[in-house]
C-alpha cells in the first residue's frame, strides 16, 4: 500500500512499548489523525526532530481501512518551533495551541481554515516570542471556539452600526463622544444574554465536549 504524505502540526505523543510513539496530528487534507511511530525513542530513527510539539511536518504514514491507528513511516520538518522555547510563556503558549486543539478537533475532520490559524499565530509568536504570547494565546482562543462552534455570531445593532461608521469616515481628533444612558446600557446586555441562551440551547448544550465532562 503506498504512503500518503500530508502536511501536519504534531500535537501530543505517547509512549507506546518500548521504543515506539503514539502521534497525534493535525494534517491539513485528512484532519487530526492518531498513529504509530515505530522505533522513535530509538537514538537512530526516521522522524528526527520532527515529532517535536507543534513541528510543522510533511508526514508520510500508511492508512488502512477500520483501523484506528496509521503506521507513521517518516516525516520531513517544515518549521520547528524550537526560537520560542527561548521564552518561558511562549513555551506554556504552544502547550495550550497543542491541548486546545487537540481537544477541539474532531478525529478525521479537515479544517484548513484552523489549519492556517495554527499557522499564523505560530508564525507571529516566532517573531517576538517574549512580546507577543499574549495577543497570540488571545487570537487563537478566539478563532478556536468561533471554527468549533462554540461562539455564536453577535449580530450587530442600529445604533452599533451607526457608531462603526461614524468612526471609519470620521477623522479620530474630531470624534465626540456619544450620549449614554442606563436604558441603552440595559438594552444592550439583554439583548446579549438572549444570544447567549439562545446559542446554548441550540448548539452547546448537546455538544458532545460537554456531554463528556
Amino acid at each position: 500500500m503506498p504512503a500518503q504524505a500530508s502536511e501536519a502540526f504534531v500535537l501530543r505523543t505517547y509512549p507506546f512499548k518500548e521504543a515506539d510513539l503514539i502521534v497525534s496530528f493535525f494534517t491539513r487534507d485528512q484532519g487530526k489523525l492518531r498513529g504509530v511511530a515505530r522505533r522513535a525513542r530509538r537514538p537512530k530513527n526516521s522522524f528526527g526532530s520532527g515529532l517535536e510539539r507543534l513541528s510543522q511536518v510533511r508526514m508520510y504514514y500508511f492508512q488502512r481501512e477500520n483501523r484506528e491507528l496509521v503506521s507513521l513511516d517518516s516525516c520531513e520538518l517544515i518549521q520547528s518551533q524550537f526560537a520560542v522555547l527561548t521564552d518561558y510563556g511562549a513555551g506554556v503558549a504552544l502547550d495550550f495551541f497543542a491541548e486546545v486543539s487537540e481537544h477541539l478537533l474532531p478525529p478525521a475532520e479537515p479544517s484548513e481554515r484552523f489549519f492556517r490559524l495554527l499557522a499564523a499565530v505560530l508564525a507571529y509568536l516566532r517573531e517576538e516570542p517574549a512580546e507577543r504570547v499574549w495577543p497570540a494565546v488571545l487570537y487563537f482562543a478566539l478563532w478556536a471556539v468561533r471554527l468549533s462552534g462554540f461562539l455564536p455570531e453577535f449580530g450587530a445593532g442600529r445604533e452599533s452600526n451607526q457608531v462603526a461608521d461614524e468612526m471609519l469616515r470620521t477623522p479620530i481628533a474630531q470624534l465626540t463622544p456619544r450620549p449614554w444612558s442606563k436604558s441603552t446600557a440595559a438594552g444592550l446586555r439583554r439583548d446579549l444574554y438572549r444570544a447567549i441562551e439562545s446559542h446554548a440551547e441550540r448548539r452547546l448544550i448537546t455538544a458532545p465536549l460537554l456531554e463528556a465532562l
